[in-house]
Protein backbone atom coordinates (compact mmCIF):
# COMPACT_ATOMS: atom_id res chain seq x y z
CA UNK A 1 0.00 0.00 0.00
CA UNK A 2 1.53 3.62 -0.54
CA UNK A 3 0.68 6.97 0.34
CA UNK A 4 -1.28 7.48 -3.29
CA UNK A 5 -3.49 4.74 -2.80
CA UNK A 6 -4.63 5.86 0.68
CA UNK A 7 -8.04 7.84 1.26
CA UNK A 8 -7.68 10.40 4.39
CA UNK A 9 -6.75 13.59 5.54
CA UNK A 10 -2.84 14.70 5.96
CA UNK A 11 -0.21 17.23 7.16
CA UNK A 12 2.09 18.23 4.24
CA UNK A 13 5.07 20.16 3.21
CA UNK A 14 3.86 22.11 0.01
CA UNK A 15 6.15 24.78 -1.65
CA UNK A 16 7.75 25.89 1.21
CA UNK A 17 4.67 25.76 3.32
CA UNK A 18 2.42 23.27 5.87
CA UNK A 19 -0.62 22.26 4.08
CA UNK A 20 -3.40 19.92 5.46
CA UNK A 21 -4.53 18.14 2.13
CA UNK A 22 -7.54 15.89 1.70
CA UNK A 23 -6.14 13.12 -0.60
CA UNK A 24 -8.15 10.92 -3.02
CA UNK A 25 -7.38 8.27 -6.15
CA UNK A 26 -3.37 9.72 -5.73
CA UNK A 27 -4.40 13.60 -5.34
CA UNK A 28 -4.30 15.93 -2.84
CA UNK A 29 -6.72 18.79 -2.45
CA UNK A 30 -5.49 21.53 -0.44
CA UNK A 31 -7.71 22.58 2.72
CA UNK A 32 -5.66 24.92 5.18
CA UNK A 33 -2.45 26.31 5.63
CA UNK A 34 -0.01 26.21 8.74
CA UNK A 35 0.88 29.09 10.31
CA UNK A 36 4.85 29.60 11.21
CA UNK A 37 4.10 30.06 15.04
CA UNK A 38 5.94 26.84 16.27
CA UNK A 39 2.66 26.03 18.41
CA UNK A 40 0.98 25.65 15.12
CA UNK A 41 -1.05 22.60 14.05
CA UNK A 42 -3.49 22.72 10.79
CA UNK A 43 -4.43 19.53 11.89
CA UNK A 44 -5.94 20.83 15.21
CA UNK A 45 -6.89 23.90 13.73
CA UNK A 46 -9.07 22.54 10.73
CA UNK A 47 -10.95 20.17 13.13
CA UNK A 48 -11.48 23.01 15.58
CA UNK A 49 -13.09 25.29 12.59
CA UNK A 50 -14.70 22.47 10.78
CA UNK A 51 -12.13 23.40 7.70
CA UNK A 52 -11.11 19.62 7.58
CA UNK A 53 -14.63 19.30 6.16
CA UNK A 54 -14.81 22.08 3.25
CA UNK A 55 -14.40 21.28 -0.78
CA UNK A 56 -11.17 22.93 -0.67
CA UNK A 57 -9.32 25.07 -3.23
CA UNK A 58 -9.68 23.86 -6.86
CA UNK A 59 -6.07 23.48 -7.12
CA UNK A 60 -4.84 19.61 -6.99
CA UNK A 61 -1.27 18.08 -6.39
CA UNK A 62 -0.16 14.84 -7.33
CA UNK A 63 0.45 13.08 -3.44
CA UNK A 64 4.26 12.32 -4.70
CA UNK A 65 4.63 16.32 -4.98
CA UNK A 66 4.38 16.56 -1.30
CA UNK A 67 6.61 16.29 1.87
CA UNK A 68 4.28 13.87 4.07
CA UNK A 69 4.67 14.76 7.60
CA UNK A 70 3.41 13.70 10.78
CA UNK A 71 -0.21 12.95 10.77
CA UNK A 72 -0.59 15.93 13.92
CA UNK A 73 2.32 18.28 15.43
CA UNK A 74 1.11 19.61 18.88
CA UNK A 75 -1.54 17.19 20.15
CA UNK A 76 -2.74 18.36 23.50
CA UNK A 77 -1.88 14.60 24.62
CA UNK A 78 -0.41 11.33 23.33
CA UNK A 79 -1.65 8.52 25.53
CA UNK A 80 -1.07 4.66 25.07
CA UNK A 81 -2.45 1.81 26.39
CA UNK A 82 0.07 -0.73 27.78
CA UNK A 83 -0.53 -4.65 28.25
CA UNK A 84 -3.61 -4.22 25.84
CA UNK A 85 -2.76 -7.93 24.09
CA UNK A 86 -3.28 -11.36 26.06
CA UNK A 87 -0.26 -12.75 24.67
CA UNK A 88 2.31 -9.87 24.96
CA UNK A 89 1.23 -9.51 28.69
CA UNK A 90 1.94 -13.08 28.73
CA UNK A 91 5.48 -12.70 27.70
CA UNK A 92 6.43 -9.89 29.23
CA UNK A 93 5.56 -12.35 32.48
CA UNK A 94 2.84 -10.22 34.15
CA UNK A 95 -0.95 -10.52 34.31
CA UNK A 96 -3.26 -8.82 32.23
CA UNK A 97 -4.03 -5.52 33.38
CA UNK A 98 -8.45 -5.49 34.50
CA UNK A 99 -8.35 -2.15 33.16
CA UNK A 100 -6.55 -0.08 30.48
CA UNK A 101 -3.34 0.59 31.76
CA UNK A 102 -2.42 4.59 30.76
CA UNK A 103 1.13 6.16 29.90
CA UNK A 104 1.73 9.54 28.11
CA UNK A 105 3.93 10.19 25.39
CA UNK A 106 4.69 14.18 24.66
CA UNK A 107 4.56 15.78 20.92
CA UNK A 108 8.43 15.67 20.96
CA UNK A 109 8.03 11.32 20.09
CA UNK A 110 5.91 12.58 16.88
CA UNK A 111 8.08 11.42 13.80
CA UNK A 112 6.64 11.39 10.08
CA UNK A 113 7.07 8.60 8.07
CA UNK A 114 10.81 7.99 6.63
CA UNK A 115 12.48 10.24 9.23
CA UNK A 116 15.49 9.13 11.06
CA UNK A 117 15.18 8.27 14.95
CA UNK A 118 18.50 9.51 16.23
CA UNK A 119 18.67 7.63 20.23
CA UNK A 120 21.23 8.69 23.12
CA UNK A 121 23.65 6.03 23.10
CA UNK A 122 22.52 5.57 26.96
CA UNK A 123 19.71 4.49 26.59
CA UNK A 124 20.08 2.30 23.35
CA UNK A 125 21.16 -0.70 25.25
CA UNK A 126 17.73 -2.41 24.93
CA UNK A 127 16.19 -0.52 22.29
CA UNK A 128 12.44 -2.41 21.34
CA UNK A 129 9.78 -1.61 18.46
CA UNK A 130 6.10 -1.50 19.61
CA UNK A 131 3.59 -1.44 16.54
CA UNK A 132 0.57 -0.16 17.00
CA UNK A 133 -3.23 0.89 15.62
CA UNK A 134 -3.54 4.84 16.95
CA UNK A 135 -6.35 6.70 17.29
CA UNK A 136 -6.72 10.39 16.45
CA UNK A 137 -9.61 11.62 17.88
CA UNK A 138 -12.12 14.46 15.93
CA UNK A 139 -14.01 15.86 18.38
CA UNK A 140 -13.96 16.50 22.37
CA UNK A 141 -14.96 13.59 24.56
CA UNK A 142 -16.03 13.65 27.94
CA UNK A 143 -17.83 11.14 29.77
CA UNK A 144 -18.97 9.31 26.88
CA UNK A 145 -19.77 5.38 26.91
CA UNK A 146 -18.84 2.85 25.05
CA UNK A 147 -21.45 2.22 22.18
CA UNK A 148 -20.73 6.52 21.32
CA UNK A 149 -17.24 6.29 21.71
CA UNK A 150 -16.24 5.65 17.60
CA UNK A 151 -18.60 8.86 17.10
CA UNK A 152 -15.53 10.97 18.35
CA UNK A 153 -12.82 9.49 16.17
CA UNK A 154 -11.68 11.19 13.18
CA UNK A 155 -9.98 8.17 12.21
CA UNK A 156 -6.62 6.19 12.20
CA UNK A 157 -2.68 5.60 11.84
CA UNK A 158 -0.12 3.09 12.13
CA UNK A 159 1.99 4.12 15.20
CA UNK A 160 5.60 2.70 16.43
CA UNK A 161 5.66 2.98 20.76
CA UNK A 162 9.83 3.14 20.61
CA UNK A 163 10.80 1.76 23.79
CA UNK A 164 13.87 1.75 25.36
CA UNK A 165 13.48 -0.71 27.93
CA UNK A 166 17.06 0.07 30.28
CA UNK A 167 15.49 3.19 31.13
CA UNK A 168 11.90 1.77 31.24
CA UNK A 169 12.31 -0.73 33.39
CA UNK A 170 15.27 0.76 35.49
CA UNK A 171 13.26 4.46 36.52
CA UNK A 172 10.59 2.85 38.06
CA UNK A 173 8.47 4.77 36.08
CA UNK A 174 7.85 4.80 31.61
CA UNK A 175 8.09 8.85 31.02
CA UNK A 176 12.36 8.27 29.81
CA UNK A 177 11.85 5.19 28.35
CA UNK A 178 8.89 5.79 25.83
CA UNK A 179 8.98 9.84 25.53
CA UNK A 180 12.90 10.51 23.95
CA UNK A 181 13.00 12.54 20.94
CA UNK A 182 11.16 10.84 18.04
CA UNK A 183 10.02 7.52 20.16
CA UNK A 184 6.45 7.83 18.57
CA UNK A 185 6.95 7.36 14.70
CA UNK A 186 3.31 8.09 13.07
CA UNK A 187 1.85 6.98 9.22
CA UNK A 188 1.41 10.44 7.84
CA UNK A 189 -2.57 9.98 6.55
CA UNK A 190 -5.19 9.61 8.57
CA UNK A 191 -7.58 7.20 6.98
CA UNK A 192 -10.99 8.92 8.25
CA UNK A 193 -13.57 6.92 10.66
CA UNK A 194 -15.61 6.47 7.88
CA UNK A 195 -13.76 4.31 6.05
CA UNK A 196 -12.81 1.72 8.61
CA UNK A 197 -15.62 -0.84 9.02
CA UNK A 198 -14.06 -2.04 12.22
CA UNK A 199 -11.39 -1.13 13.76
CA UNK A 200 -11.22 -4.53 16.03
CA UNK A 201 -10.54 -6.20 12.33
CA UNK A 202 -7.52 -4.73 11.41
CA UNK A 203 -4.07 -6.70 11.04
CA UNK A 204 -0.55 -5.37 12.31
CA UNK A 205 2.35 -6.30 11.08
CA UNK A 206 5.68 -5.13 12.25
CA UNK A 207 9.21 -5.48 11.15
CA UNK A 208 12.53 -5.19 12.06
CA UNK A 209 14.42 -4.47 8.46
CA UNK A 210 13.32 -7.50 6.79
CA UNK A 211 12.26 -9.81 9.68
CA UNK A 212 8.50 -10.23 10.37
CA UNK A 213 8.28 -9.71 14.02
CA UNK A 214 4.76 -9.33 14.66
CA UNK A 215 1.95 -10.55 13.30
CA UNK A 216 -1.39 -10.18 15.10
CA UNK A 217 -5.05 -8.82 14.43
CA UNK A 218 -6.63 -5.88 16.54
CA UNK A 219 -9.27 -8.71 17.48
CA UNK A 220 -7.16 -9.63 20.09
CA UNK A 221 -7.34 -6.45 22.17
CA UNK A 222 -8.08 -6.92 25.84
CA UNK A 223 -9.82 -3.82 25.35
CA UNK A 224 -11.13 -2.58 22.20
CA UNK A 225 -11.05 1.41 20.78
CA UNK A 226 -13.99 2.31 22.15
CA UNK A 227 -14.11 1.12 25.70
CA UNK A 228 -10.47 3.09 25.78
CA UNK A 229 -12.17 5.91 24.75
CA UNK A 230 -14.38 5.71 27.29
CA UNK A 231 -12.05 4.67 29.78
CA UNK A 232 -10.29 7.40 29.36
CA UNK A 233 -12.88 10.22 29.03
CA UNK A 234 -14.02 9.12 32.17
CA UNK A 235 -11.12 11.55 33.98
CA UNK A 236 -9.63 13.44 31.15
CA UNK A 237 -11.21 15.37 28.57
CA UNK A 238 -9.98 14.07 24.84
CA UNK A 239 -9.33 17.11 22.64
CA UNK A 240 -9.58 17.10 18.77
CA UNK A 241 -6.38 15.79 17.37
CA UNK A 242 -5.45 14.15 20.24
CA UNK A 243 -3.35 10.55 19.60
CA UNK A 244 -4.46 7.40 21.51
CA UNK A 245 -1.87 4.46 20.91
CA UNK A 246 -4.12 1.11 21.64
CA UNK A 247 -1.42 -1.33 22.72
CA UNK A 248 0.89 -3.23 21.16
CA UNK A 249 0.48 -6.92 20.38
CA UNK A 250 3.23 -9.98 20.97
CA UNK A 251 6.53 -10.26 19.73
CA UNK A 252 8.19 -7.55 21.19
CA UNK A 253 12.28 -7.88 20.85
CA UNK A 254 12.62 -8.10 25.01
CA UNK A 255 10.22 -10.92 25.58
CA UNK A 256 12.23 -13.09 22.73
CA UNK A 257 14.93 -15.89 23.36
CA UNK A 258 17.35 -14.80 22.80
CA UNK A 259 16.14 -11.04 22.81
CA UNK A 260 15.96 -9.32 19.42
CA UNK A 261 16.41 -5.67 20.26
CA UNK A 262 16.56 -2.64 17.65
CA UNK A 263 20.52 -1.82 16.67
CA UNK A 264 22.06 1.33 15.03
CA UNK A 265 21.09 1.32 11.42
CA UNK A 266 18.02 -1.02 11.64
CA UNK A 267 14.69 0.12 9.97
CA UNK A 268 11.23 -0.58 11.53
CA UNK A 269 7.93 -0.57 9.52
CA UNK A 270 4.87 -1.30 10.81
CA UNK A 271 1.66 -1.76 8.75
CA UNK A 272 -1.69 -1.69 9.94
CA UNK A 273 -4.13 -3.16 7.67
CA UNK A 274 -6.25 -0.37 5.47
CA UNK A 275 -4.25 2.47 7.32
CA UNK A 276 -1.09 2.67 5.88
CA UNK A 277 2.54 2.17 7.24
CA UNK A 278 5.03 4.00 8.98
CA UNK A 279 8.78 3.16 8.69
CA UNK A 280 12.05 4.86 10.36
CA UNK A 281 15.68 4.04 10.31
CA UNK A 282 17.46 4.23 13.95
CA UNK A 283 20.81 5.83 14.73
CA UNK A 284 22.59 5.62 18.08
CA UNK A 285 23.85 9.28 18.89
Amino acid sequence: MTAASIRGLARARLGGQVVLVRISDGKATVLATESEHPAADVLREALHTGAWRADGDDVQVPVDDLELLAPVANPSKILCVGLNYLDHADESGVQAPAKPLLFAKFPNTLRADGAVVEVPSDISGRLDYEGELAVVIGSRASNVPPDEALDHVLGYVAANDLSARDAQFSDGQWLRGKSADGFCPASPIVVLAEDVEDPQALRITTRLNDQVVQDCSTAEMIFSVAEIISYVSRYMTLEPGDLILTGTPPGVGFARKPPLLIQDGDTVTVHVEGIGSVANQVRVV
